[in-house]
């Protein structure tokens, strides 16, 4: 228990330099000297000014340790319960809405690959939640003809980010995509399962590691579950998921 309070310890120390160095680099980078990237007001700090930054939503603090949907007590909902995803737990800090939904777009869709700085660092803040206890990491993979179409992988930009002080634990060669699948958006639950079913591979062996996905948005969680399965397959011992966005369900 004293090795893991330690070992939290120094993580939390480690991000906190790695905060104060984004927040230097966005700063001093010509961009993010230009107007909030949301409202356009002059007092921007690190791309956000601070009535739009207090606008991202927080996910609620009580949410299922797998899913990261909101629950009323415990730490897991009855469905996970009842049947458990292939990955162990699910750390999301934002709701995906106005206006973190804004951001996320601008950067995916719109190709403003300089908004990585600012989602980076919005997950890098809250990572000091999350144990110290992973070996690897990597990020959602996209197939050779979407990320061709899109020029960057936002999922490996968050990855980076989160491991700028950890660099050697991020391999983004170990998982990749088999096919172009349907984009998953406007697909249903099912749909979305059938999608992403047996999409992955991961050819290395990595047995009684600890290993954490990063994506940024989480709906369904099928696309995490096809790629734990995969890791689980080669002997992974752990597998935890790290986003920045959560879609809640409307009757959330």
């Amino acid at each position: 228990m004293v090795d893991v309070r330690k070992r939290r310890g120094e993580l939390c120390v480690r991000l906190s330099k790695l905060s104060n160095l984004l927040s230097s680099t966005i700063d001093n980078c010509s961009f993010f000297n230009q107007p909030c990237l949301l409202c356009g007001s002059h007092a921007a700090d690190a791309g956000l000014c601070t009535p739009c930054r207090a606008d991202i939503v927080r996910l609620p603090d009580n949410t299922c340790r797998h899913c990261a949907l909101p629950i009323s007590s415990g730490d897991c909902c009855g469905r996970c319960l009842r049947r458990p995803p292939a990955f162990d737990a699910l750390h999301v800090p934002y709701e995906f809405c106005y206006p973190m939904k804004a951001l996320i777009h601008a950067f995916k869709y719109g190709k403003r690959l300089e908004i990585a700085g600012v989602l980076g660092q919005l997950l890098t803040e809250t990572a000091c939640e999350i144990p110290a206890t992973i070996d690897i990491v990597i990020a959602v993979p996209l197939s050779k003809e979407r990320l061709a179409e899109r020029g960057f992988n936002q999922s490996v930009e968050l990855a980076q980010a989160l491991t700028a002080i950890m660099p050697e634990r991020f391999q983004p060669d170990l998982c990749w995509r088999k096919s172009n699948t349907t984009p998953q958006a406007g697909l249903g639950v099912r749909q979305r399962r059938r999608n992403v079913k047996n999409a992955f591979c991961v050819e290395t062996r990595l047995d009684g590691l600890s290993v954490a996905i990063v994506d940024d948005v989480v709906t369904s969680c099928s696309t995490l579950e096809s790629v734990a399965v995969m890791l689980k397959k080669q002997g992974v011992k752990r597998v935890e998921a790290w986003a920045l966005a959560r879609t809640l369900p409307l009757n959330t």
